[in-house]
């Protein structure tokens, strides 16, 4: 327990750092970060791919991110609207998967004697090189694409909405502080209300310590400790022209399904880990385990929060 809150302390230490870096010197700072984090997860989900006996191209997954992140900042510098950045990144991965795919057929050799070692019979070598293309493809969607949207979260003012570029990254701000607080919220209140109240299992062939009560709780404290956070951003002369254009109502609905959806990430992690066979994803993180151990409440509500601050802002 005390390594998992040094651990703890000290990610908490780098992101606040992070948050006054990107105050007063550069946002890029948490593009790289993302990127760091987003190879790292790309790394343990072809890991866990390969204990499931799902045979991938590592290089691939892990080359991903960094072209990601490279197109988006690019894009972002040149005024893309985001739509297009979406694109170009699925197009990326798109694009691998068919290096991968063509190299299956080009190395016809290599293909056949891994099909060999793996005892892999009564299957053609173009079929295994595809679903072997395809399995690297999921690891750049899940988790490097779903995760590297924090970057779109961190340039938010930037991305083809003019009226919110008045605010001059105060908006991106907000949005990427909740990005965080929400998943944090969640899994420490889940977890506490789980210990103290105890009850039905939520999913207990996935993840046999989750509770229904812990999920209820998780969801109801984030709900108002986002609540009190929202208040004293509001009462900052600095964040105020922000919080002004949001009403409370709207914010609150966007942190409660923002919550549920924290939840459904961390189950779907747990739900790949036990198809592996694995407790953690990885070592990384000394009394977590992986990095996917300990960003996979973040991964769904990434995407989530772009495309709910998209629709509110549209509407």
């Amino acid at each position: 327990m005390k390594t998992r809150l040094l651990t703890s302390a000290a990610i908490v230490a780098l992101i606040a750092l992070l948050f006054v870096l990107e105050v007063y010197v550069s946002a890029y700072f948490f593009d790289a970060f993302f990127m760091v984090i987003a190879t790292f997860a790309a790394y343990e989900m072809v890991m866990l791919l390969t204990r499931m006996g799902r045979a991938n191209y590592m290089l691939a997954s892990l080359v991903y991110p960094a072209l990601a992140t490279l197109t988006n900042v690019l894009g972002m510098f040149y005024d893309l609207n985001i739509g297009y950045l979406l694109l170009i990144d699925i197009a990326i991965a798109v694009f691998l998967f068919a290096i991968c795919f063509i190299c299956s057929l080009i190395f016809k050799k290599s293909t056949l004697n891994e099909m060999r070692i793996r005892e892999i019979k009564d299957v053609k070598y173009a079929k295994f090189g595809f679903k072997k293309s395809l399995n690297s493809f999921f690891a750049m969607l899940y988790p490097a694409f779903l995760l590297l949207t924090m970057i779109m979260l961190n340039h938010f003012d930037e991305i083809g909405f003019g009226d919110i570029a008045v605010f001059e990254g105060k908006f991106s701000l907000v949005i990427l502080l909740f990005a965080f607080l929400i998943p944090m919220f969640t899994d420490s209140f889940a977890m506490l209300c789980g210990m103290v109240i105890g009850g039905k299992k939520l999913v207990p062939k996935i993840s046999p310590n989750k509770t229904i009560s812990g999920a209820i709780g998780g969801t109801i404290f984030c709900v108002l400790i986002s609540a009190c956070v929202y208040l004293i951003l509001g009462a900052i002369d600095y964040f105020n022209p922000v919080i002004s254009n949001i009403a409370i109502w709207q914010f609150l609905l966007i942190v409660f399904f923002g919550s549920i959806i924290a939840q459904a990430g961390d189950i779907f992690e747990s739900f790949l880990k036990r198809k592996a066979n694995v407790k953690d994803s990885g070592k990384i993180l000394p009394g977590h385990g992986g990095m996917l151990d300990r960003i996979d409440s973040y991964i769904f509500v990434a995407p989530y929060l772009l495309l709910a601050f998209v629709c509110f802002i549209l509407i």
